[in-house]
């Protein structure tokens, strides 16, 4: 990237896939200002008016699904066999935030009082500022950016590098739908022009998904404009397969939540806690399935496995790995076996390592990669402190038939979301939402359009005795 363009380098072959110009303040100047003019004629429109153009730019979108799936194993490394599952969890998230706006943003009303009207109203921010990574780039836009505009705001959208062709996806959908022009806008920018962006109060809100230091870099941008500012970050999520766990489902459904996406996904399952009694069985199964993953080309039909983002990032993670069996952890697989690995490259076997503990790097730190640390437990009372300890709290899950102990334990989890028998899934009629080093606000269900309006109260006497 000069300090001019910016540019996707292709994690499949280390091509440079896609290149464009930054914005220039001209630019960047004029997209405020269409903004605040169209955003004022936007929040006038009923909610199903909003609902009409958002539905109609879904279908849009769904309509370029051939060209949005190879392009994205080509942007970021995902097999080309999951890339309709990305457009239809897009779909899945906005259809519901669309369908359950009205209510949502309905007025609040409270008990009636003689010789006073009263209510509240849920009132548009004005512009939401959606930064939005490439690990899941349809699915995490999305979030915001159809809910915002359901609420009545305007919306920039800056995509990450290594997904450039995202926002101009959202863009061409939006303009076919006919959305009025100057409410949306897709914007290619540096880190510094976003934080401009952002000191100079340029914008309302900021939806923003990304690292802990990318977070951290949001609030102090933020400082002193007294903007709302929703953070996703990190994970280092934890499961615990209890002793009544179905076996075969905990291994199938937890396999796949450590792997899927090459592991690159904020509540993806980085440690596994398990019940002594399942232990050696667990181990066994989760071992054997691992191995039935095929690492390769995402634009082959029979991969299952990409490439990780960048060398770097998949070099941390095999870091991880060789400090862990210094210190005396066990790797089940044979990385040999996976044609396609190679250190120095995106391409990186899965990994499942025991014999770790809280020590270690492996257990601790976000890996954002194809591995995972598994742990015997001897029940409840070893395995929640476990859980628990750790920077972050995005999601948990617990695997067990036994849904009023998971109940019990997940009352006692420091986490967003708790989950019983599987993991790894947002369900858009629930709140998406994290602690400590995981992030703060929320996204979708009723309680997200909370976070993309600001309250106001309407309190009229109306019988003044005159």
């Amino acid at each position: 990237m000069s300090d001019k363009t910016v540019q996707c380098i292709s994690p499949v072959d280390g091509s440079v896939y896609a290149e464009r110009p930054l914005a220039s303040a001209k630019e960047i100047g004029k997209a405020c200002r269409s903004a605040r003019a169209a955003q004022a004629d936007w929040k006038a429109l009923s909610v199903s008016e909003r609902g009409a153009h958002c539905s109609r730019a879904v279908d849009a979108m769904l309509a370029m699904a051939d060209g949005i799936i190879p392009e994205l194993a080509w942007q970021m490394g995902r097999p080309v066999a999951y890339g309709q599952g990305e457009l239809n969890g897009f779909e899945e998230r906005a259809r519901h935030m669309i369908a359950i706006a009205g209510e949502a943003l309905a007025d609040i009303v409270p008990t009636p009082k003689q010789g006073f009207t009263r209510h509240i109203v849920r009132e548009p921010l004005g512009i939401v500022f959606t930064i939005a990574p490439w690990n899941y780039p349809y699915l995490t836009a999305v979030n915001s950016i159809i809910p915002a505009l359901m609420a009545g705001n305007a919306v920039f959208l800056k995509h990450a590098r290594q997904t450039l062709l995202v926002g101009e996806r959202f863009e061409k959908a939006f303009k076919a739908a006919g959305l009025p022009e100057g409410l949306f806008h897709n914007l290619f920018l540096s880190h510094s022009q976003t934080s401009e962006l952002i000191s100079g109060g340029h914008v309302d809100m900021v939806c923003f998904t990304g690292s802990v230091p990318g977070g951290a870099a949001m609030e102090e941008a933020a400082a002193g404009q007294f903007m709302g500012l929703g953070l996703e970050l990190g994970g280092k999520d934890p499961a615990y397969v209890r002793a009544d766990a179905s076996l075969g489902n905990a291994v199938e459904n937890l396999v796949d939540g450590a792997f899927f996406n090459s592991g690159q996904s904020c509540c993806g399952v980085e440690r596994i806690y398990v019940h002594e009694d399942l232990f050696d069985g667990f181990v066994e199964g989760f071992v054997d399935l691992t191995r039935q993953y095929v690492l390769g080309d995402p634009l082959d039909d029979a991969t299952t496995l990409g490439p990780m983002v960048n060398a770097k990032s998949a070099d941390f993670v095999r870091g991880q790995i060789d400090s862990a069996v210094k210190s005396g952890a066990t790797a089940h697989i044979d990385e040999s076996s996976f044609e396609k690995n190679k250190a120095g490259t995106p391409y990186m076997a899965p990994q499942v390592v025991t014999g770790v503990d809280h020590q270690m790097s492996i257990m601790r730190e976000e890996s954002f990669g194809p591995v995972v640390g598994i742990m015997a437990v001897s029940g409840d009372e070893e395995a929640i402190p476990l859980m628990n300890d750790s920077p972050f709290g995005l999601t948990a899950s617990i695997w067990s038939e036994d849904e009023k102990a998971a109940a019990v334990i997940g009352s006692q989890i420091n986490t967003g979301t708790v989950y019983m028998n599987r993991c790894d899934y947002l369900d858009p009629a629930l709140a998406w939402t994290g602690i400590g080093h995981s992030g703060r606000g929320c996204t979708l269900s009723s309680v997200g359009y909370e976070h993309l309006t600001r309250p106001k109260s309407f309190h009229f006497r109306v019988d003044t005795g005159a």
